[in-house]
């Protein structure tokens, strides 16, 4: 069964909703939706206090060619535009929209659950203005807008979509209850990118710690052509891009370049899901499905949740946090973070709120490296972790790049292998940002000489 070749990890699964069907959250009293929710710049307010808006109406325009625009999932009124603390504890420009209890949606969009399969009437650049008006990003957690990831340069010849139904992270099963109730979408979701592209093939990789999805994907991509279901060996982080390509296509990403430099575009279920919401019901990406989860939790549940809604209201959905929750993450514990209010809102890229107890939070006391070397054995990247670590300790930030730390994507491998409990991944992530910064200011500096 193919999988990655360097390095990866088994982290215990812990998929307490696994199985769990998709509901819906209530909507709540008011909602803070953030103007930046994807990467690149953030989209421009083009609302003003006091306007009424409906569910879908544009609310922030994309303010370049890498930015998205931002819709609202609630009908309302424009309560504030403001700057409000993000879930790192950065304050970010929010709209604040007190909801009027009525849900009145923008006429425009199809609120039928009819599949339409025929997607003969949409040309390449018709589906990718329809992906670019609704504010699709990637919804696996990178949040690079869609319309951009579908337009790659001239000179590339793409020859492969990916579709990443992996879900690696521990407890997240967002992804897999979508796959089981809306397969027919993803694949309909899947013959749009198809054709926005002009590839012929795709790839759908589920690890086979999914039977019933890879079963149900495979009943109905029988229908398509060029749609193959490839069950994968369960590893983490399968989910990251690089390592998918290599599962599925052998190709290897070289350092500090993107998937299509290989050929190749990788797409989540999730956003192709919203993919064929926008092409085919012209609704903007305004709710996703959330996993809320926790052993603390006395019931867990795939949510499907409007952007914005706030942590606490969406708690309130399981019946609140749990007593003794020493901890609450936003996606899952190899690669989220806690979050330092239950204020903070659901964004396009969040995946899942985890409870975590204190025992399961704790940190086991650090002690002396044993040079096992099982940091290096783990990560999927080839790095040496140890090394990173002790190069971000010193402060020696410009030899971090001679090392390629940019090519860290903070899976937590590293930390999670180390048996002396060492901080290998707080101390990378922190030399990786000022490592980024060095680079950035040179390639200013070599700008400005010009």
């Amino acid at each position: 069964m193919k999988t990655f070749t360097i390095g990866g990890v088994h982290p215990k699964e812990n998929k307490l909703s696994k199985g769990v069907a998709i509901s819906i959250a209530p909507i709540p009293e008011r909602v803070m939706i953030p103007l930046s929710q994807h990467v690149g710049a953030p989209a421009n307010p083009i609302v003003a206090v006091g306007d009424i808006v409906k569910v879908g109406t544009k609310i922030g325009e994309s303010a370049g060619f890498v930015s998205a625009n931002v819709h609202s999932s609630v009908s309302g009124t424009i309560e504030k535009i403001d700057m409000y603390p993000d879930l790192s504890g950065n304050k970010k420009q929010m709209i604040v929209i007190k909801t009027d209890g009525n849900d009145e949606w923008e006429p425009t969009i199809d609120r039928s659950t009819t599949l339409q399969k025929d997607i003969t009437s949409f040309t390449p650049e018709i589906i990718k203005e329809k992906i670019a008006i609704a504010g699709i990003v990637g919804m696996g957690g990178a949040t690079f807008p869609m319309s951009v990831k579908l337009t790659p340069p001239k000179d590339v010849t793409i020859d492969y979509l990916l579709i990443n139904g992996v879900e690696c992270e521990p407890y997240l099963t967002a992804d897999h209850a979508l796959m089981l109730e809306k397969a027919e979408e993803i694949c309909v979701g899947i013959e749009l990118i198809k054709k926005a592209l002009g590839v012929s093939k795709a790839l759908v990789g589920i690890e086979n710690n999914k039977p019933d999805a890879i079963a149900k994907m495979q009943q109905v991509a029988t229908a398509y052509q060029g749609i193959e279901i490839v069950p994968l060996k369960v590893k983490y982080p399968q989910g990251s891009e690089k390592h998918l390509i290599q599962a599925l296509t052998g190709r290897e990403v070289p350092s500090r370049k993107l998937p299509a430099s290989v050929g190749t575009i990788v797409c989540n279920v999730a956003s192709t899901f919203a993919v064929y919401e926008a092409v085919i019901k012209n609704k903007p990406l305004i709710d996703r499905i959330v996993t809320v989860t926790g052993t603390g939790l006395t019931t867990t549940a795939n949510v499907l949740t409007r952007i914005g809604t706030s942590f606490s209201d969406l708690l309130n959905v399981v019946g609140g946090l749990p007593e003794g929750t020493d901890k609450v993450i936003s996606g899952g514990p190899m690669m989220g973070r806690a979050v330092r209010s239950l204020e903070i809102p659901i964004m396009k890229g969040s995946s899942g709120v985890l409870c975590m107890t204190e025992k399961e939070a704790h940190r086991k006391p650090e002690t002396n490296c044993i040079r096992c070397g099982r940091c290096v054995d783990g990560c999927p990247m080839g790095l040496e972790p140890y090394l990173l670590y002790a190069l971000s300790k010193k402060s020696m930030f410009a030899e971090l790049n001679e090392h390629n730390v940019t090519d860290c994507f903070e899976c937590g491998s590293c930390s999670f292998s180390c048996p002396a409990h060492k901080p290998l991944l707080d101390y990378i992530r922190l030399g990786k940002a000022k490592a980024i910064q060095i680079l950035q200011n040179e390639a200013k500096k070599e700008v400005d000489k010009k």
